[in-house]
């Protein structure tokens, strides 16, 4: 089984992830694989550069990733041109990592985090997609704690991404996060257990998320 964690910015997707790895989960990070799309020599590195420009190589070689953000998330069409580059590599060592866990534990649950997993279309690499949702406000304080962004540069981020409303719509599960990690963890955890239990033969329950939203 392969569960795709997904959700907005800071909406705890990684402390969730964390939580599923704990309890036996094959975790996947499309972010750390995004970085090795980016690394010196490869395909995505070369296309950027001819793409965005070879200034933004450093002295190292390696490419200014907060400069490139700075072009891509200022133009819709920069953002689409990079995204065209960089998802399509993600997406190849995304399919070699499950593939490679697959073979090693046939039986085991493969977790894909990936922030984009809905807006790539990377939705047929996955069985469940779970949402882990919060509150804007909530989020947009979270980010701009831990990144020590200014609140105008996180809200630039937020609307360049799909909405929670649409990511729910295509959610199997739906698990909100506006607590304290506790209870996170136990909503997680009731969800592992029932996905657990009912491997082999699960219905297409997005719409429904799988009576994945807690409000207790």
């Amino acid at each position: 089984m392969v569960i795709g964690l997904t959700g907005s910015i800071a909406s705890g997707k990684s402390t969730a992830a964390r939580c599923l790895e704990r309890l036996g989960g094959h975790l996947v990070d499309a972010d750390r694989l995004g970085h090795l799309a980016y690394e010196p020599g490869t395909r995505a590195y070369r296309a950027i550069l001819s793409a965005f420009g070879a200034e933004l190589a450093s002295e190292d070689g390696r490419i200014d990733r907060r400069a490139l953000a700075g072009l891509a998330f200022g133009d819709r069409r920069a953002l689409e041109r990079l995204t065209g580059i960089v998802w399509p590599e993600i997406r190849r060592l995304a399919q070699q990592r499950i593939s490679a866990l697959r073979a090693c534990d046939p039986e085991g649950v493969v977790v894909l985090e990936a922030a984009v997993l809905l807006e790539a279309g990377w939705e047929d690499l996955v069985d469940e997609v779970w949402v882990i949702l919060s509150d804007p406000d909530t989020a947009l304080r979270r980010a701009m704690e831990r990144d020590g962004s200014l609140e105008a540069e996180v809200r630039r981020r937020i609307d360049v991404q799909m909405s929670d409303r649409e990511r729910v719509d295509r959610a199997h599960v739906v698990i909100e996060n506006d607590g304290e990690v506790a209870l996170l963890e136990r909503r997680l955890e009731a969800e592992w257990r029932r996905a657990r239990a009912g491997l082999g033969g699960r219905p297409d329950t997005r719409g429904e998320h799988a009576g994945g939203r807690d409000t207790t």
